[in-house]
């Protein structure tokens, strides 16, 4: 067997900061805290703000506009190339410069680099136009999964196995199980065929919609029925004794747009759907222990290189009856032909194939403890990751890492982990250098400081993060400032009394955007189109309030 290790990258999808057990929570999750316990654990690791963005600089150690997907995976502009939204030819793919290399390079589960597709395109398949890349055109030698960002765990849309469309039918199908047992196939293959191998374990979960085994629920059904502000407390006094966050930070004040629990007009509902939200992560967990179950009896674990981490933060989004994912972009029945019902409808009990609903913005909340905000802001609670590294062969011990990082350093960590090159040229096009930093000197040195500033841009919110410093702007467009060794929870706006610091940092942030295709008119409609977005999810959640 080669010495060469194997890589495996996780990636859990709208997970919070604090949904696992070795990040503070109630949650169960014995195997993923394994490899934060044996491994090493990073307290300031950032994302990209939202799913396919934050997919686009992972696998290409690019920001995302570099790489195509400055929005979303749909076509914002005919003129820029930064908001084509698909993966674009000037960038390389960790599995394209690992399959270089000489590495098998597996991927299961969600994709969400190609344009969206509706149902409606199907019989267009197999399609050759610009801007559906499958996984194999991109560096896989094997592709289990789906192609778009969500969908039924029981009935996904665009699910496939390499070019091949699957039709899901099945009774007793659950898509994360899918995800983790494909994976844990085609390690099994590489592992028997003596070649190192590159996975890409993509899971879904906890993205919405609640679906989650019966088995599962019923382990969290009591957990919650003390509510989001009691789990809030209890997570950030678990984190503080974890030393995973400063005792001087202060928890974040409930997000305005949220609500005391005493409030809640239907407790046992939004409990309920919590409990499904921590079976879903549960899941993922034991799928986790599936495939390190199998690299110890292969005695690979210790030569394997295993990366946990999230896309996002918790997400706020309330799923509207009327919303605008239902028409072809998900499925409208179960396996079994029953109808669908969309939305978060409170006199329908979520879990199972028949509905389909989300946590809201509350629970939200709670996932992102301590910090402020969601999924699709670039506040601390949007952009911020558990970040998990496993290698007992090349981390002396465990601990943990509080240096500043992003998801643009995890295909140089790979590279360099691996001894492979990063291309200057792939497929006669030009590639955009990469962007980030290798973490492997923090696997030997955890008090190693990463160089550069980091930089956030998505749907017009921005941030630069430069040493102890954050600069932040958010609906008004008037920047914030946070010293964040101090006050990461982003309590006092130090703006005011710095406006040199501020404009120098404005300054920086502005060239970045400039460099990496930042499209400044775009921003501003993708700013009315996000106020539009939450203008009529706090009208449904305000009709839940009153009824």
């Amino acid at each position: 067997m080669s010495r060469r290790p194997n890589i495996v990258v996780i990636l859990a999808d709208d997970l919070g900061f604090s949904d696992l057990g070795c990040y503070g929570s109630e949650v169960s999750t014995p195997a993923i805290d394994s490899l934060a316990l044996g491994g090493l654990r990073f307290t300031q690791m950032y994302n990209s703000a939202r799913c396919c963005p934050s997919r686009a600089a992972l696998l290409t150690g690019l920001h995302p506009h570099q790489a195509g997907i400055g929005h979303m995976t749909y076509t914002m502009s005919d003129t820029n190339p930064a908001y084509q939204g698909f993966l674009n030819d000037s960038s390389v793919t960790i599995a394209e410069a690992l399959q270089s290399a000489g590495y098998r390079t597996l991927m299961s589960g969600k994709w969400h680099v190609a344009r969206q597709r509706n149902m409606a395109e199907r019989e267009r398949w197999p399609d050759d136009r610009p801007g559906f890349p499958l996984p194999r055109e991109r560096g896989f030698d094997d592709f289990f999964g789906t192609i778009g960002g969500a969908g039924s765990y029981y009935k996904p849309t665009y699910l496939m196995r390499n070019e091949d469309l699957l039709d899901q039918t099945e009774p007793d199908w659950y898509y994360t199980d899918q995800i983790t047992d494909h994976g844990v196939r085609m390690a099994t293959e590489a592992m028997d065929d003596e070649v190192p191998f590159f996975l890409y374990l993509s899971y879904t979960a906890p993205h919405w919609p609640l679906h989650a085994m019966e088995e599962d629920i019923a382990r969290y059904e009591n957990h919650y029925r003390g509510g989001w502000d009691t789990i809030r407390t209890a997570r950030h006094e678990e984190l503080k004794a974890q030393g995973l966050v400063d005792p001087r930070w202060p928890i974040s004040p409930r997000d305005p747009t949220a609500f005391p629990w005493e409030e809640s007009t239907y407790p046992e509902w939004e409990a309920y759907r919590m409990a499904i939200y921590a079976a879903q992560i549960d899941r993922m967990d034991q799928g986790v222990a599936k495939l390190l179950a199998v690299l110890r009896e292969r005695d690979q674990l210790d030569n394997t290189v295993i990366i946990f981490l999230s896309d996002n933060g918790g997400a706020a989004e309330f799923l509207a009856e009327d919303g605008p994912l239902r028409p072809g972009w998900i499925a409208d029945t179960t396996p079994d032909g029953r109808p669908m019902h969309f939305g978060n409808t409170p006199d329908l009990v979520p879990g199972g194939p028949e509905t389909f609903q989300s946590y809201d913005i509350c629970w939200a909340n709670a996932s992102n403890t301590p910090f402020r905000r969601f999924k699709g802001w670039v506040h601390e609670g949007g952009i911020s990751t558990p970040l998990i590294v496993h290698w007992p062969d090349g981390i002396p011990a465990p601990g943990v890492v509080r240096t500043p990082a992003h998801l643009v350093d995890i295909m140089p960590t790979c590279l360099e982990v691996a001894g492979a090159a990063y291309p200057a040229r792939y497929r006669g096009h030009d590639i955009t250098p990469a962007e980030g930093h290798s973490l492997a000197p923090a696997f030997r040195d955890p008090g190693w400081e990463r160089p550069g500033s980091l930089f956030f841009e998505h749907e017009g919110y921005r941030a630069i993060r430069q040493g102890p410093w954050k600069l932040v702007s958010g609906e008004e467009e008037r920047w914030e400032l946070y010293q964040i060794d101090e006050d990461r929870t982003e309590s006092t706006d130090l703006a005011g009394r710095e406006g040199k610091r501020v404009g120098r940092m404005a300054g920086e942030w502005n060239d970045w955007a400039v460099r990496v295709g930042v499209n400044f008119d775009l921003r501003a409609d993708l700013q009315q189109l996000f106020a539009m977005e939450r203008r009529g999810v706090e009208q449904g959640r305000a009709r839940l309030r009153r009824a």
